[in-house]
């Protein structure tokens, strides 16, 4: 058991914190543009230190003294292995300074629509989800689930944030890109009757 906590809290520690990180840094981009350093420096700290805290403090509550059953751990597992992929693969494409949002609070770069992003207009939010939901299965409680249901709609937020953020610096290229390629799956939503 004490294994499935430890890689189940890894990747809620390192996962869960990135809605707040975003939450800091995208709608205040005008007053953090003036201060960049300071930005990635307050933004990660407050995030990663909370989300470590309130972690460490609920970890009690959040996983389970019963070991989850065989298949919830196998599809744990491999939802985290699909952010690993995923997370390398953005990494590799976008690089580190990019990942972390260097362009968003320089407003500088290019947009990029090659690699996965040709699929999907969000690989590194797909990856999240998924390592979340792995997470989850591998701790095997009701109140994680109740957490990851609060968290979403935050997550869904920050990514509303960043596509404003997008659309203002890459204007009707980024808004055709919007609604040519799926946020998170590789295809669209398509309602019945409709072509």
């Amino acid at each position: 058991m004490r294994f499935l906590h430890a890689i189940a809290g890894f990747v809620l520690l390192f996962e869960l914190p990135i809605p707040i990180y975003w939450l800091i840094l995208h709608p205040f981009n005008s007053f953090w543009r003036k201060r960049v350093r300071a930005a990635f420096w307050f933004a990660g700290l407050t995030a990663w230190i909370c989300g470590g805290v309130l972690l460490w403090h609920f970890r009690h509550v959040l996983f389970g003294a019963t070991r989850p059953s065989w298949p919830a751990i196998a599809a744990g597992f491999a939802l985290i292995v699909v952010e690993g992929y995923l997370f390398a693969r953005v990494e590799r494409e976008l690089g580190s300074r990019r990942l972390i949002g260097h362009a968003e609070l320089t407003g500088t770069g290019e947009m990029f629509s090659g690699g996965l992003y040709t699929y999907v207009r969000h690989p590194r939010y797909a990856g999240m989800f998924c390592a979340v939901v792995g997470a989850a299965l591998i701790a095997g409680t009701p109140q994680l689930w109740i957490v990851l249901a609060v968290w979403w709609p935050f997550a869904l937020i920050a990514i509303r944030f960043e596509e404003k953020e997008l659309t203002s610096r890459f204007g009707p290229g980024y808004e055709e890109y919007r609604k040519r390629v799926p946020a998170f799956l590789p295809f669209h939503w398509r309602a019945r009757g409709k072509r």
